[in-house]
């Protein structure tokens, strides 16, 4: 099921990160002496870039904006933070556990170290891109539930207190976006600032496989001026718990059948004009983190209306 719906996911904008459907500001990522009610509950986020088994071709990720002293960053008391980009592929880099899980414990940096690159408040790439490449798609891990090879970059605040806001797109050139055919992005915990404009909805997009009974959401550093509702062809906007200042919250939601092997659509709606970074993930019964992806598989879920029809005799 998930490999026919990955071959069916819209792919014309498939392999930007965030993707501009789900309606993110920037990925963030805070210094490790950070205050975490800024929104950052461990300074480390890993994202994961799937190229379809098929393709030979070199493929390339690309990094917008990877120095944190500029012009989309978050500056708190002077430009002092430092981030490394860490690529990884290999065996190990998506099976390991620890590398799905949602903080940076045990071996999260599972598989073979491939490019490393750390950032200051240098300007050589504020405001522009930074490439990881040429990568053979084949030092990637291939994942045979995902019909493709996965590579893994572990983006961490190595000090200071700055945020660093950033956007991947994954490339078949060095210099430009050109959208690799089939290709996607996924996470298992989000990092990410909101669209400072009251009434924007911000989507984010968990896959439900087969195994999933009931679903936690939780989220960190909301500030409570955040609604947040769950859209599926089961839900029509289910009300969520949303977290206040520097605190974790969660509510827990059934699963139907009928939203097995599709996504779920969470609705973030901002009510105000501040910036916000906050964290988001979701488990399953079993506390297995679900895979958010850039695209939704099967595309973003339309609510399907029932009409219970009963015949009088």
């Amino acid at each position: 099921m998930l490999v026919v719906l990955l071959a069916a996911s819209p792919r014309a904008k498939a392999q930007a990160a965030p993707n501009p459907g789900e309606n993110i500001a920037y990925l963030v990522t805070f210094g490790s002496q950070a205050d975490k009610s800024w929104g950052d509950d461990d300074f480390t986020q890993t994202f994961f870039f799937l190229i379809p088994k098929e393709n030979r071709q070199p493929v390339y990720i690309r990094v917008f904006d990877p120095d944190c002293g500029g012009q989309h960053d978050e500056a708190k008391f002077g430009w002092n933070t430092r981030t490394d980009f860490s690529l990884y592929g290999g065996p190990g880099a998506h099976s390991a556990p620890d590398a799905r899980a949602i903080s940076p414990q045990g071996e999260y940096r599972s598989g073979t170290l491939l490019r490393q690159q750390s950032f200051g408040a240098e300007k050589t790439y504020d405001n522009k891109w930074y490439t990881f490449g040429p990568l053979n798609p084949l030092e990637g891990e291939l994942v045979p539930e995902f019909d493709g090879y996965v590579f893994k970059m572990v983006v961490q605040g190595q000090s200071g207190d700055d945020g660093n806001l950033y956007r991947y797109f994954l490339s078949t050139s060095p210099t430009e976006n050109v959208p690799v055919e089939g290709g996607n992005a996924f996470t298992y915990e989000y990092s990410f600032r909101l669209a400072a404009v009251p009434g924007r909805k911000t989507h984010l997009y968990p896959f439900v496989n087969d195994r999933v009974v009931s679903i936690k959401q939780s989220n960190f550093d909301v500030d409570g001026d955040v609604g947040l509702k769950i859209f599926s062809v089961a839900k029509n906007g289910h009300p969520a718990t949303v977290s206040g200042n520097n605190v974790w919250a969660s509510s827990t939601h059934q699963i139907a059948e009928k939203e097995h092997g599709l996504s779920l659509d969470f609705q973030l709606t901002t009510l105000s004009k501040a910036p916000n970074d906050l964290v988001f993930y979701v488990t399953d019964q079993y506390d297995t983190a679900l895979p958010f992806f850039a695209v939704p598989l099967g595309g973003p879920p339309r609510y399907r209306y029932e009409v219970d029809v009963k015949i009088r005799k």
